[in-house]
């Protein structure tokens, strides 16, 4: 049995969803690692102004690696993407980057779920000489939140597309 969606949804261009999704992957990765500064990477999580400031200065670097992934992509492949959709995917992708990278959001959610646990995973505990490293439940569960939402960013993107 086949649902037919096509009355309830916008105008959407299926085949935009790979290179998109590609893109904005690709740009996260980027923006994510090579992009955010260390000042923001240490600093975006703290309470207060300072804290919210690094984040939103990380976060809109990251916004504007995506513009430029997304330009180039379309250009170079000829794709014809909305641009209002893209405003709308990445204000979307932005807000969930924000909220989750303010770190105390996301431990949150993850303790609620039943993933506390797995969001303390290696890392330095208390009166211990142990190193910080990326191989942490916190890093997992913070990236894999992200690309949940560039998931959204890419069908939102689709919208009124080709």
């Amino acid at each position: 049995m086949a649902f037919d969606l096509a009355p309830i949804l916008p105008t959407v261009e299926p085949t935009l969803f790979a290179p998109v999704f590609v893109a904005l992957f690709a740009a996260h990765q980027v923006g994510d690692h090579w992009v955010q500064s260390s000042c923001q990477a240490a600093t975006k999580a703290r309470p207060g102004w300072a804290g919210r400031a690094a984040c939103a200065r990380h976060v809109a670097s990251l916004a504007l690696t995506k513009v430029i992934a997304l330009a180039v992509v379309a250009l170079v492949l000829g794709l014809d993407i909305h641009p209002a959709a893209v405003g709308l995917a990445l204000a979307v992708d932005a807000g969930s980057h924000y909220w989750a990278d303010r770190r105390t959001t996301l431990a949150r959610l993850a303790q609620r779920v039943g993933k506390g646990e797995f969001y303390t995973l290696g890392a330095p505990r208390p009166g211990h000489d142990d190193a910080p490293h990326l191989g942490t439940g916190a890093y997992a569960l913070d990236q894999s939140w992200h690309v949940a939402w560039l998931l959204v960013a890419a069908l939102i993107t689709t919208i009124g597309g080709a």
